[in-house]
């Protein structure tokens, strides 16, 4: 049996306690692959890229942005091995003030 994948979307509320004010940018991607690298997110060393997309590897995720953008707004996380990553994206999201959005409910957590 295959196993599954959960997507979510990482994003940075402008407001925690209005979720209608809308989301502020996660950084550059330079600072967003610093900020992601603290919890061991990092590319895996190859040069190619996914039509336009950079790829971040962590335990048990990936993170794919937008790599021809000047600001990310938003990422999106493939969890694949969910004991693994759902601990140290909780930690993430706590330490950065971001959130994560399930792509299926739309139920927003982190």
């Amino acid at each position: 049996m295959a196993k599954s994948r959960r997507l979510l979307v990482l994003i940075k509320p402008k407001d925690l306690e209005d979720p209608m004010a809308g989301n502020a940018p996660l950084g550059t991607p330079a600072q967003f692959a610093e900020a992601v690298a603290v919890f061991n997110t990092a590319p895996d060393g190859s040069t190619s890229t996914r039509l336009g997309t950079a790829v971040l590897h962590g335990p048990g995720y990936t993170v794919e942005y937008a790599s021809g953008q000047d600001i990310i707004n938003q990422a999106m996380v493939s969890v694949y091995e969910s004991e693994s990553a759902w601990p140290v994206l909780s930690r993430l999201c706590k330490e950065l003030g971001w959130k994560m959005q399930d792509t299926e409910s739309g139920q927003v957590f982190g």
